[in-house]
């Protein structure tokens, strides 16, 4: 009998430019290129795993001595204080520096990776065996109040877009890392996090949910003409966390056309919200079959947050990948709706978004 086919994945979420960029020493640019032992996704570990793209995040660290040493963008802790902010000239040098970066990695990568800006584009990448890269921001606090630097970086490729990390900003506040909570912990969208909203419409740039409130949830449901997505976010029926979302949000995404990339963070796979590495791979499947019963077939994706989390070791990193696929086949889980699961779901939401 045939073993089953490898299914190619498309992931909405990780944060391997950060652990780059942050990299002490060394060619940040081969170090991807050629694999090393640290780090959840490199080149060598997505073709190992069958990762065949995805939205790579720019986040931007606080940098007050007062944040945290270890801090990440994805933190894995029950209970936090609220991250200080960024300074919007550091917050410019970062972004640029890791556009930079994503840049350089293209370029040295000999047709190996692209940075996408369209969904042909990535359909492409599928047929080339390219590793599709779409450029994302997590947390706008780059974005200056005329708009110019999200002009800029939409000319650089900037597709995808949080308007806020776990921290307040000009544009609204983010949820912070609480479990037991309520994803309802403070005040919406500001006026100018409004205006972007209405920005990011016009130039077809995604917005990403994920981090935001659940009052700021409520305003980008109420003033975007776009599917809503959070691009890594959990069932708050499985984990109640903040971060994740309530079956009231599900809902709305379900009636836009929207999706939800499940997150592999085992924080926000697991009900007591933990940190503990030997979560099984099953609850990953646990929360995607909720949301399918939430959303619907065509509503869920993956976000894995690789190189912003743990999540469970039993999968690894990037290169344990078709463990989860193997996972969901245990589990009876057809090859049509596997396929929707691992990139066809959000190659629909993409080419909607981006038209």
């Amino acid at each position: 009998m045939p073993s089953p086919k490898r299914i190619p994945i498309f992931d909405g979420h990780n944060d391997a430019l950060l652990r780059l960029n942050r990299r002490a020493g060394g060619d940040a640019v081969s170090a991807f290129l050629q694999g090393e032992d640290k780090g959840q996704l490199d080149l060598p570990k997505a073709r190992e795993g069958g990762f065949a793209g995805g939205l790579f995040a720019i986040f931007v660290p606080s940098t007050e001595k007062k944040a945290a040493t270890n801090q990440t963008a994805a933190p894995d802790f029950t209970s936090t204080p609220e991250p200080p902010g960024v300074d919007l000239a550091d917050a410019q040098r970062t972004v640029l520096a890791m556009v930079a970066l994503l840049y350089r990695i293209e370029r040295q990568a000999k047709g190996d990776l692209r940075v996408c800006r369209t969904a042909d584009d990535i359909d492409d990448c599928l047929d080339k065996n390219a590793l599709a890269a779409v450029l994302h921001i997590e947390g706008a606090e780059a974005i200056d109040s005329n708009f110019e630097m999200l002009d800029v970086l939409h000319a650089a490729g900037l597709r995808s877009l949080g308007p806020v990390w776990s921290r307040p900003n000009a544009f609204g506040h983010g949820v912070p890392f609480r479990c037991p909570s309520s994803p309802d912990t403070g005040p919406g969208l500001t006026d100018l996090g409004k205006a972007l909203i209405g920005a990011c419409n016009r130039l077809k740039i995604l917005i990403d949910l994920s981090h935001l409130n659940e009052r700021g949830f409520w305003d980008v449901a109420a003033l975007s003409d776009a599917p809503l997505v959070a691009t890594h976010s959990n069932a708050h029926a499985i984990s109640p966390h903040s971060r994740n979302l309530t079956d009231k949000q599900l809902a709305a995404i379900r009636e836009s056309g929207g999706l939800v990339g499940v997150n592999f963070a085992v924080s926000f796979l697991r009900p007591d919200g933990g940190r503990n590495k030997t979560t099984p791979l099953d609850l990953i499947v646990q929360h995607v079959e909720l949301l399918i019963e939430r959303l619907g077939e065509d509503g869920v994706g993956f976000g894995s947050d690789f190189d912003g989390a743990l999540v469970p070791e039993e999968l690894g990193n990037a290169a344990g990948l078709q463990k989860l696929v193997q996972a969901l086949r245990r589990r009876e889980f057809g090859e049509k709706l596997i396929e929707k699961l691992c990139f066809r779901n959000w190659l629909r939401i993409l080419r909607r978004t981006w038209k």
